[in-house]
């Protein structure tokens, strides 16, 4: 009924910040999940708007990169916290074992409560965040099933736990005797991770959502307004769902 004019998308462009990580160039965010959610309902792969067509990738790669920028953190871990590695990654938005500040092992940590935790500049302090790797499965499938492995069988994450992966853990902070990461790890469970994880993992196997979603005309107009072209939007344009 009031629709938003064609310049407040490209003024969302104009706040984009382009950068170089680990080898990587990508539209830069650092929290894992803001290369995720939008991904869950649309099909980014071949579509493209004005930044995109400019550096000559689409949304989807943008999201593959970040994620090889989560696990290259991760394997560098430059700020040397306990249990990061090629298969333990994923920070994000994320509850946290925080506020507090302890030392350990002769080194000041200052832990968070719930943080939008991010990839390269921070904050991290050591938590992490297992649904965000599962929610990556569609852009790095080869980095991302070896993770999933990981958190089931050497760290144990769904062990007891009716609900699938704890939300977060920190295997720095000092926590329970009986975690097979000698950690903390949270006490809760969020809806808006538990939901991602299914839904990709679907995009991954089927590509359910995304076909459901190519099918939908308002996605299709409202990608179209803003400037997006190519793939399976032109074909749909053109009026073949």
């Amino acid at each position: 009924t009031h629709p938003l004019p064609r310049d407040s998308y490209d003024a969302w462009l104009s706040t984009y910040r382009w950068e170089q990580c680990y080898g990587y160039e990508y539209a830069y965010a650092g929290p894992l999940f803001t290369h995720q959610l939008s991904h869950v309902w649309i099909d980014f792969r071949g579509i493209q708007d004005a930044f995109m067509r400019a550096k000559g990738i689409d949304y989807f790669e943008n999201s593959r990169r970040a994620t090889y920028v989560q696990q290259r953190y991760a394997i560098e871990n430059p700020l040397k916290f306990e249990g990061y590695g090629e298969h333990c990654w994923g920070i994000t938005a994320s509850d946290g074992p925080g506020p507090g500040t302890l030392k350990i092992q002769g080194i000041e940590r200052t832990f968070l409560d719930y943080a939008g935790r991010g990839v390269p500049y921070g904050p991290d302090d050591g938590t992490l965040a297992p649904w965000a790797v599962v929610a990556s499965l569609p852009f790095a499938p080869e980095i991302v099933l070896p993770a999933i492995d990981f958190y089931v069988h050497e760290i144990k994450l769904k062990q007891s736990n009716p609900y699938g992966f704890k939300a977060s853990f920190n295997p720095t902070y000092p926590g329970k005797p009986g975690n097979a990461f000698g950690g903390w790890d949270s006490p809760w469970h969020f809806g808006l991770n538990q939901g991602p994880i299914v839904l990709m993992i679907e995009n991954y196997r089927s590509g359910m959502l995304w076909r459901l979603m190519r099918g939908c005309s308002y996605i299709r107009k409202g990608l179209l307004q803003a400037g997006f072209t190519g793939c399976w939007l032109a074909e749909a344009d053109e009026g073949h769902p």
